[in-house]
């Protein structure tokens, strides 16, 4: 090919170069998703659920790292409707978290297209739906990402790969128990416990004798932790909400509100069927439910073995469990360099945030607070309100950064941060229950839990080497902990209990993470498709 000029040349590289940008582009993956109530029955009792595509759990999403996934999501219900990403880090783009202080809901009879990508991540996570009292009523799904095809994996390929969405679960509908909050007044103890939907030997998992089968498990609960076994076999962990750990064998596995953990099964015991059991943990009853890990050549014979007993209420049993899940420093992340390659626990940190939760009487009636203040909503999300500057929204600075000791308040709280700070978050409980913490947007390396008053002495135990890194930590009763996090991704994140009552009535605020630059690199501009609302109803998403 002759080109006739220095232009012409220039012209043709241009396009090759922009040829070549097209034909690397990242993967993409479409969805259409109809959301509608639906009768379902999964502990007898008929309820009103919320079915994706008339399923109940939705469908799982499949995907590769770095795939870019497109829901488009039609609200079918009486009611506004969000949809949020457990663990999806979102990066750049808090505008498709999909939780109200980021996202005006999508409105009854309306659609709202999510346009994510799945950047740098590999391993488990689900979704749920975020507003009101939703999440009781079902419309979650597993979500799983695998590695690209030429970064290794830390061990052998699976003969299969399954997704068990294990959680509590009551017989009121969704509207009953938010009534009951709004009334001041706690959550009943629940019913019981479904897997993927259903209740006691519901499941059936098959498997071949002589082979090894992948198992990614989360609690998509509301309000208690559980544990997990398997009659005859041993769960070998492998991943942790997107980290590969050090590859311990367990006999059951705590897996808190909001957590996922992914495991490997070798079916190396006789042929017969064998029972998994998932229950409830630091609960009095206990409940439980059950499936079936079926041998193919079985015909159908039950193992002769009693049922896998499980731990109840020992708290020191959990939290050894816990500090021994460590980072898998040789194996390969998302991409193709070891986990450990950056070295967390060589940095300064820059600032401490010690988060106290409670549980308080407001205006007479039973809230949750952190550090004091009990969360309550606006009629303008606040990453919308940040972005169009409408005064009176929030004031960035109203999430201290300690607790004062001081009484309850409500108040629409909001922590400031900027943009690559290096910081230590420290969860204290001093209550007797299990907490559980997630944030959007991150994760995050869990650096030391113990019981007791945190002190600055407390660092001395920490694990600078290997910790693990996740997206849901668990507080246990009069205890604490600890981790470090880069803010490395600008946007408006929740920080919230995973216990949904106490979310519901207070326990959260949204950190924001600024970057004075306000520029693409740092975070993307606001969706043409953006639904806006509130005292943002009628702006424009982008100039004409």
């Amino acid at each position: 090919m002759k080109m006739s000029s220095p232009a012409a040349l220039c012209v043709f590289v241009l396009l090759a170069s922009l040829l070549a940008a097209a034909r690397a582009e990242d993967p993409y993956r479409f969805y259409t998703w109809n959301v509608t109530f639906g009768d379902i029955y999964p502990l007898g009792v008929k309820q009103q659920g919320i079915l994706i595509n008339g399923q109940f759990p939705g469908p799982q999403i499949d995907a590769v790292t770095n795939d870019n996934i497109i829901i488009n999501v039609f609200n079918n219900l009486p009611a506004p409707f969000l949809l949020s990403w457990q663990g999806i880090q979102q990066r750049r783009s808090s505008w498709q978290d999909g939780v109200y202080g980021t996202n005006c809901p999508i409105p009854p009879g309306g659609n709202f297209t999510y346009n994510m990508q799945f950047k740098d991540q590999i391993g488990s996570y689900y979704y749920f739906p975020s507003l009101a009292f939703h999440k009781a009523a079902g419309g979650y799904g597993g979500i799983r990402v695998l590695s690209r095809p030429r970064i290794p994996v830390p061990f052998n390929p699976p003969a299969g790969d399954f997704t068990i969405l294990a959680g509590d679960w009551f017989k009121l509908n969704h509207t009953d128990l938010k009534g009951i909050l709004d009334s001041g007044n706690d959550l009943p103890f629940p019913d019981g416990l479904l897997i993927n939907g259903h209740g006691s030997n519901g499941n059936r998992f098959t498997v071949d004798q002589g082979k090894t089968y992948r198992f990614r498990v989360s609690n998509v609960g509301i309000s208690t932790s559980v544990n997990i076994r398997i009659q005859g076999h041993s769960l070998l962990l492998v991943e942790v909400e997107g980290s590969h750990t050090m590859q311990n064998t367990y006999s059951s596995l705590d897996i808190h509100l909001g957590q996922s953990y992914s495991f490997l099964v070798k079916a190396d015991q006789p042929p017969q069927d064998y029972t998994i059991v998932v229950s409830t943990r630091f609960t009095n009853p206990v409940l439980t439910n059950t499936a079936m890990l079926h041998y193919s050549n079985s015909n159908g014979v039950p193992a002769a073995l009693p049922p896998p007993p499980g731990p109840t209420v020992e708290i020191d049993w959990s939290l050894n469990q816990a500090r021994s899940i460590r980072w898998n420093l040789t194996a390969s992340g998302p991409r193709p360099n070891p986990q450990g390659s950056y070295h967390y626990g060589q940095v300064n940190t820059t600032r401490t945030m010690r988060l106290a939760n409670s549980r308080v009487t407001i205006n007479g009636k039973l809230r949750y607070a952190v550090n004091s203040v009990s969360f309550i909503p606006t009629d303008t999300p606040l990453k919308v309100a940040d972005f169009y500057n409408i005064q009176g929204v929030f004031t960035p600075g109203s999430m201290p950064d300690a607790s004062s000791g001081g009484p309850a308040y409500l108040q629409t709280a909001v922590m400031a941060s900027n943009m690559r700070d290096y910081v230590e978050v420290v969860f204290e409980n001093a209550e007797g229950s299990v907490q559980s913490w997630h944030i959007d947007g991150y994760a995050f390396w869990v650096v030391g839990m113990d019981g007791g008053q945190w002190t600055p002495a407390s660092r001395q135990n920490y694990n600078l080497r290997d910790a693990i890194a996740r997206y849901t930590l668990q507080v246990y009763p009069g205890a604490w902990t600890a981790i470090y996090m880069p803010l490395d991704n600008v946007g408006m994140w929740n920080v919230r209990s995973e216990s949904w009552g106490r979310q519901y009535l207070g326990q959260q605020f949204y950190l924001r993470v600024y970057s004075p630059a306000n520029s693409w690199r740092d975070e993307n501009p606001i969706p043409k498709n953006a639904l806006l609302c509130g005292r943002a109803s009628g702006r424009r998403t982008r100039p004409l």
